[in-house]
This record gives C-alpha cells, sequence and structure tokens, in this order.
C-alpha cells in the first residue's frame, strides 16, 4: 500500500501553530508577553533549522506537569475553530483528495502535540495522525514526553506505522515546508518541498525533488 503523508505548519496549514497557540494563550491572560518573546526566538531558530527541538519540547512539557488534559483538549477545539480552521491551504486540500481518490492512505505526521493535530486532521479528513505524545496520568499531564515526532524520531514513529499498517515507504509521498524534515523526505520514494525554506529549497533543487508553493 501507498501512503501521501503531510507536514501540518506552513505546509497542509499557512501559519505555524506553535507561534498561534502561543499568542491564544497569551490573549487568555495564560502566559507572560515573555513568552511570547521566547516563542518567536524559538520559531526563527526552527526556520534555520539550528534548533534543538529535543530541548525545547522536553522544557515544554514540564510548563505542563499537573494540568488538566481534559482541559487542553478543550481549549485546543476553540483555539482550532477560532484561529486555524481557515487556514488551511486549499492547494493541500487540493492534494490530499488527488491522493484519497488514487487510493493512498492519508496521514498527518507532524511534531506539534496530538491535541494540536487532531482537530486540524479531522478538519481536513484525514484520518491517521502520527504526532508528538504528552505522558498523562490520572487525566493529568506528568511533565513528561511519551513520543517524539520529529527529525529522527518522526522517521521512526512512521516505520513503525508502516509496518504495522502494510505501507511501502518506498513508494510512499511525503510533504513539508522545513529543512527539520529532511530525515523523513528522504525515507519515502517521493518527497514534495511545499513552500520551502531556504535550506530546503536548494536540497530539493539539487536532489530533483518536486518543489510546490501552497501559500
Amino acid at each position: 500500500m501507498i501512503a501521501a503523508l503531510f507536514d501540518m505548519d506552513n505546509t497542509l496549514l499557512r501559519v505555524d501553530t506553535g507561534m498561534s497557540w502561543t499568542k491564544f494563550l497569551y490573549r487568555r491572560g495564560e502566559l507572560p508577553a515573555s513568552m511570547v518573546a521566547k516563542a518567536m526566538y524559538w520559531a526563527t531558530l526552527y526556520k534555520l533549522a539550528v534548533l534543538d527541538m529535543e530541548t525545547v519540547f522536553t522544557r515544554l512539557c514540564l510548563d505542563l506537569a499537573g494540568d488538566s488534559e481534559a482541559e487542553m483538549i478543550a481549549k485546543c477545539a476553540v483555539w482550532y475553530r477560532e484561529h486555524i480552521e481557515a487556514h488551511v491551504a486549499p492547494a493541500a486540500r487540493v492534494a490530499v483528495e488527488h491522493h484519497r481518490q488514487a487510493g493512498h492512505t492519508i496521514v498527518l505526521a507532524t511534531g506539534s502535540t496530538v491535541y494540536a493535530a487532531t482537530p486540524v486532521a479531522r478538519g481536513v479528513g484525514i484520518d491517521h495522525v502520527l504526532s508528538s505524545t504528552l505522558e498523562v496520568e490520572a487525566g493529568k499531564f506528568t511533565g513528561r514526553p511519551r513520543a517524539l515526532c520529529f527529525g529522527k524520531h518522526k522517521v521512526s514513529l512512521v516505520e513503525e506505522w508502516a509496518a504495522s499498517h502494510g505501507i511501502d515507504l518506498a513508494r510512499s509521498y511525503f510533504y513539508s515546508d522545513s529543512y527539520n524534515d529532511l530525515p523523513m523526505l528522504a525515507r519515502v520514494g517521493t518527497a514534495i518541498a511545499v513552500n520551502p525554506d531556504a535550506r530546503l529549497r536548494r536540497h530539493a533543487k539539487k536532489n530533483g525533488w518536486a518543489i510546490q508553493q501552497w501559500s
């Protein structure tokens, strides 16, 4: 079987969900302005593909220790409806439908948390979600990550999922905007650079990968 995997931020969506979520919490009075500034700094490093994602994600998990998972799900539903739903790229919807008509299995594969990814996938009609997850005990976040889905970790999660679903990654597709996704782009048979950052654009041109502009 063949799969079509899509990254989320600046690929399936025309926005960066990390920044959108940070501003959403700031407007609700749940984050200080200093955290917004820090998120902007991290976003810049990410675009340059020099951010230590594992360290940042682990630190953010610690900040959630003791918080309710149910409240997180409820807040994400509001955030998605008010700030994200309108930003699904029309070209992304076309690509998803193209692969659906071709009989391919559609997958959202993102470094974002499952709480951000699930409503996005549901809104676009994607059944399979591979994302970063957080450890939960008795309905509360422990402050520890359970699974990571970026860089080499995304490849591991996708490989495990593909093996259990009979997916041939050598015949599959992956769409992403970021050089950070280079390990996953190199793992599939067809890599498509969507709205690529500078480093990914250079790499895609060098390797003859398709480049598409969806924004």
